[in-house]
């Protein structure tokens, strides 16, 4: 069966790199990629190729004036195709600059086929100067609809906090304080290196597959060679018989080559055409066969599996994996936790400060007014996102729970209070330079007094509706 592996993010020269990077260490590996560069155009521009290059390239027209639409409709289909030609190990789905892998990873697997793993590809330098940039996609070209209202910061937030692999590039502008911004935004993430040019020729997987790489003809085509046969066909060569030979033939030093008269075998196309990738033959045609390198980190992280519900369930407002107290290298992440509402007009009067304390801010909050409604907090270059994402677990009845998903019930447990439940403040506010004496005592000031706290319920719902506008009611 075909494994997925889903490639995103803004940083385009760290995204080129992490494919490149897999389609070396991981043979029968292609890439599928949708411009939506080209939607001004009224088409998105599909492209696959391997590590040889293009192997296909065509159009699928805009859905509702929309590429990301289009994206959607045209994506699981192409990936079916190549997952029936069955000679394919993995395919890459390289996402544009402003897709988000979320929406991407769930379409694929509610199509029926296996996503083994989500990469977000970061460059520690522009992580910060992306998180500030609060421009719209729009404006900046990066819009994947007409009415795509995102902004660069928010839609980069999302990229980076969802992938549970992070492909960090190597990159010389990145200093300490990068590198510890990177940590702290998303704390728990496996963080695989990548380099920023061509993979050193000793990497076996790129002398084989990338055929650039000095020597790389000779190595292939060689019938003197001694050490090329040996170290393909040799089973106590170090992990091979832990990767799959090719799924059609298992004898391959005697596999005939096609009897068309040319100088390669024949390369298979499917129905439409398409050419799959080509396996190396020595000098007289014969097929080599499929033997991957030791895998990468990297390779590693893309098979290692992905699971979209619990993926989904650690965004979602209510039971986020929210990161931690932490401060070092000049970054620090504050994690306030309060259980008592905030004042509805004193909060909407200071959120223009509070916004702008961090790089990124995150959670869930509680309103005096909206006593019984749990709102999201999302904050990235200098806006503020909030809505209602429904009630609190304390203001259901004791029947509803039943329909709640367990991960939710164990959230809600972490923040259970005797009175309120899991009615709470859970925001955490990750920055450079960061304030946080400063952020605590406005935090603080916007709660209730205690004298309207004790008023009660039924006072607290008759407070100023200030966010009504915010929330659309």
């Amino acid at each position: 069966m075909l494994s997925v592996v889903i490639v995103g993010g803004l940083h385009a020269d760290a995204r080129k790199a992490t494919v490149g990077r897999l389609l070396a260490d991981v043979p029968g590996s292609v890439v599928l990629h949708h411009d939506l560069s080209t939607a001004a155009a009224g088409t998105v521009v599909r492209t696959i190729r391997d590590a040889g290059g293009i192997l296909s390239a065509g159009e699928t027209p805009l859905v509702n004036d929309c590429a990301c639409c289009a994206l959607r409709e045209d994506l699981v289909p192409e990936l079916r195709r190549l997952d029936a030609a069955g000679t394919l190990r993995l395919a890459v789905v390289e996402l544009w600059d402003s897709v988000e892998p979320k929406a991407m990873a769930e379409v694929v697997a509610a199509g029926g086929l296996t996503v083994t793993g989500v990469i977000t590809a970061v460059d520690p330098a522009l992580v910060l100067p992306y998180l500030g940039n609060g421009d719209d996609l729009a404006d900046r070209g990066l819009a994947a609809a007409a009415t795509d209202q995102r902004t660069v910061a928010d839609t980069f937030a999302r990229q980076l906090e969802y992938a549970p692999v992070l492909a960090v590039l190597d990159s010389p502008e990145a200093d300490e304080e990068d590198r510890e911004l990177l940590a702290q935004l998303h704390p728990t993430a496996h963080q695989v290196a990548i380099g920023t040019g061509r993979p050193t020729t000793t990497d076996h997987s790129t002398r084989l597959m990338d055929p650039s790489v000095p020597d790389h003809a000779t190595r292939l085509t060689d019938p003197t060679n001694s050490d090329h046969p040996t170290r393909l066909t040799d089973p106590t060569v170090p992990d091979h018989p832990a990767w799959p030979t090719d799924p059609a033939h298992t004898d391959h030093a005697t596999r005939p080559t096609d009897s068309t008269p040319t100088d390669h075998p024949v390369r298979p196309t499917d129905a439409s055409g398409t050419l799959y990738p080509v396996r190396p033959t020595d000098a007289s045609g014969t097929l080599y066969p499929v033997r991957p390198s030791p895998r990468s980190a990297l390779a590693r992280a893309a098979l290692a599996g992905f699971d979209v519900e619990s993926a989904a369930a650690a965004q979602h407002p209510a039971c986020a994996r929210l990161p931690a107290e932490a401060d070092a290298h000049g970054v620090s992440t504050l994690v306030w936790h309060r259980c008592r509402p905030f004042h509805p007009e004193r909060l909407y009067e200071a959120l223009e400060d509070i916004t702008c304390a961090a790089a990124r801010s995150r959670g869930r909050f509680w309103l005096a007014d909206k006593p019984d409604v749990l709102l999201h907090w999302d904050a990235a270059g200098g806006a503020l996102c909030v809505e209602s994402v429904g009630p609190w677990l304390a203001s259901l009845p004791d029947a509803a729970w039943d329909m709640v998903p367990p991960v939710r019930r164990a959230a809600a447990a972490l923040d259970w209070h005797p009175e309120h439940g899991d009615c709470c403040q859970h925001l955490v506010f990750t920055s450079p330079g960061l304030d946080r004496d400063g952020l605590e005592r406005l935090l603080e000031s916007c709660l209730l007094t205690d004298a309207e706290y004790a008023a009660g319920r039924d006072a607290w719902k008759r407070l100023p509706p200030a966010f009504d506008t915010l929330l659309e009611v």
